[in-house]
């Protein structure tokens, strides 16, 4: 990192997980790039509680709405050392029931990601000669789930992304790796029913979910101190799945 401030970008950092490593990287020291799509009051909550953050609202599925992004960066931190790509979509239904239209804007995001990624690289970290990638992904692209075809299989892409960047930016010091959290208690997992519920922490050998702060210790980890570990997915998940 640059003896400057360290700037980290976290997508999606209004609510749960990305709220929590936001703060995370805010106590090691980096001045943290709050985005957010629509949800600004509660991007602006977590600003507020932050050194030095920032707010900054881009619809990630739109190429122009990302330039944009990109270009607000430069002019307000002119770097990024670290990006956390955790804004994400998911519609619910099973494969026979599942429209085109909700297949789309799940995919959606896989591309915003992708093309956000790719300009972070381009326009910062090469030229920085430096950075880390997380990207947060999840269980369930490992595992699969009933009515999540769409979702799972973006979040598989996710981590294959991971290792596909991390190979070709070999031999340069930019890390790329993925975080891929079980069953986190967020506002999604406290509208599940009851039965449900109930049959996810039987999965569990730790017997409950897990808190958006453990994922996010993960995160500030591979943000800062593992300097050998690289294309690799990280799980977060109570001993649900082992990888």
């Amino acid at each position: 990192m640059s003896e400057e401030t360290p700037i980290a970008l976290v997508t999606g950092a209004g609510t749960g997980i990305g709220a929590a490593c936001a703060r995370a990287l805010a106590e090691e020291g980096f001045r943290v790039a709050v985005h957010y799509r629509s949800s600004e009051a509660q991007a602006r909550e977590v600003v507020d509680k932050l050194p030095d953050a920032f707010a900054i609202r881009a619809d990630i599925t739109v190429p122009e709405e990302v330039d944009g992004l990109i270009a607000e960066l430069k002019e307000k931190a002119g770097r990024i050392d670290v990006l956390v790509n955790n804004a994400g979509y998911n519609r619910n239904a099973p494969l026979p029931s599942m429209k085109l239209d909700d297949y789309d804007a799940v995919a959606a995001m896989a591309r915003g990601t992708w093309y956000l990624t790719k300009l972070v690289i381009r326009r910062f970290m090469l030229r920085q000669k430096s950075g880390r990638i997380i990207n947060i992904s999840s269980v369930v692209g490992h595992t699969g789930n009933r009515g999540q075809s769409a979702y799972t299989m973006v979040k598989a892409g996710l981590d294959a992304l991971t290792k596909s960047i991390a190979q070709e930016l070999a031999g340069r010091p930019i890390l790329v790796n993925s975080v891929a959290p079980g069953f986190i208690e967020t506002e999604m997992t406290d509208e599940l029913p009851e039965e449900i519920r109930e049959g996810i922490l039987a999965k569990i050998p730790q017997g409950r979910m897990g808190a958006p702060e453990e994922v996010a210790d993960a995160v500030a980890w591979l943000a800062t101190r593992a300097s050998y570990v690289n294309g690799t997915v990280l799980h977060v998940n109570g001993g649900m799945y082992g990888g």
